[in-house]
């Protein structure tokens, strides 16, 4: 697998990274990274999906192996193990290796990489805040990964914030913002209108709080004195519940359930919607409110969300709110949706916010600290933006 190098020429930097799955919002990044000059990428992937994922994937344009390995789901977690991490990468010889976890997947990657010497880059969209809870075990892991690592890559403001609770310096910091999928049309057709008053996106499970999100909409119904329309996107084990809640609260609130959406289908229900529900109980980042600022909405978000205070900022595109304060949930519903000034000014201020997190710049930052990794990183001009 080894490329021809042309004597004297600058040999191209060859980036292995390993990581779980194909994501939607991480492919596209990989097209990007395979594009950049002096970079010769491979995305050496643990499984082509996981159990509870639906999603549609964008092309693949950059080189790529599925790994063949074993999956076991614990406590709603994936843990990948593929045993020929080691083989594969040597087939590709890299000069820089970055993982994205520490599954055993990723553990063996790093390992292959410290024995022979060769850099190891650390990606994470992990937070101070999602992280907080893990034990000595998963702290200890990160601390030998992160003291034989030459850079790291983070999502967000909490990724920087955790990293430099490990001691990493910021200078070895680089960001890779997550992204909504600006490959299909966020546009808003001509005479378009927002016939739903408020929609939530995620799978239907406990930690994402669907359940919180239509009690929401039936108070704030009766809050602001007529019925509401709200429209839940996404499919999951608690669907046949949330049905019977929404014919207990039909009085209130028509209840939209849309199931799974395709990538290409998503503009078209946020740019129908008001206000965007994100009452997440833990949530790294959450991209769907990337999604729903670019199609304008004011997001409402629960502080377990690594959105809330960075792209999302309280009363400016929209709320971060606890989750025991149900009744601000209330009063930030009734006051947008009653008060449309309000309502387009953070809808404007929801598009500007979102317009930095872009697959441009996530592909950058990716080759920056593979850059650096490798020697190779002019030192300026600095692109993190967290400090």
């Amino acid at each position: 697998m080894n490329a021809h190098r042309s004597p004297g020429a600058t040999p191209k930097l060859r980036l292995a990274v390993v990581t779980n799955i194909p994501a939607p919002y991480r492919v596209p990044v990989y097209n990007l990274l395979a594009r950049l000059p002096g970079i010769e990428l491979h995305a050496f992937y643990a499984a082509r999906s996981e159990a509870d994922r639906q999603w549609d994937l964008p092309p693949f344009a950059h080189a790529h192996t599925f790994m063949p390995g074993r999956v076991v789901q614990r406590n709603g977690r994936y843990i990948h193990h593929t045993p020929n991490v080691g083989r594969h990468l040597a087939g590709f010889a890299p000069d820089v290796v970055l993982t994205t976890g520490y599954n055993p997947t990723h553990l063996a990657a790093w390992w292959h990489a410290t024995v022979r010497r060769k850099p190891h880059v650390v990606m994470t969209d992990g937070t101070d805040v999602s992280e907080a809870a893990l034990g000595l075990a998963h702290r200890t892991v990160r601390r030998m990964v992160y003291a034989t690592s030459r850079s790291f890559v983070v999502a967000s403001a909490g990724g920087h914030r955790l990293l430099r609770g490990y001691g990493v310096r910021d200078d070895r910091i680089h960001v890779s913002p997550l992204c909504a999928n600006a490959a299909v049309d966020w546009s808003a057709p001509a005479g378009h209108v927002r016939d739903i008053d408020l929609l939530f996106s995620g799978r239907l499970v406990p930690v994402k709080n669907a359940t919180y999100a239509l009690q929401v909409a039936a108070a704030s119904a009766r809050g602001l004195g007529r019925r509401l329309r709200l429209a839940l996107l996404g499919s999951g084990p608690e669907e046949a519940a949330l049905r019977q809640q929404a014919q207990t609260l039909a009085d209130d609130v028509e209840v939209l359930f849309a199931g799974h959406v395709s990538q290409a289908d998503i503009p078209h229900w946020f740019l129908r919607s008001r206000l965007f529900l994100f009452p997440t109980r833990w949530d790294p980042w959450g991209v769907v409110a990337n999604e729903a600022c670019m199609a304008g909405l004011p997001v409402l978000v629960s502080p377990h969300a690594g959105v809330a205070g960075e792209l999302v900022r309280d009363g400016i595109n929209g709320r971060v709110l606890p989750l025991d304060e149900a009744a601000a949930w209330v009063q930030a519903c009734v006051t947008l949706l009653g008060d449309d000034a309000v309502l387009q000014r953070q809808s404007d201020a929801a598009m500007q916010s979102v317009a930095p997190y872009n697959f441009d710049n996530a592909a950058q930052g990716m080759a920056d600290a593979a850059l650096q990794a490798a020697a190779r990183y002019p030192g300026l001009p600095r692109r993190p933006t967290y400090a």
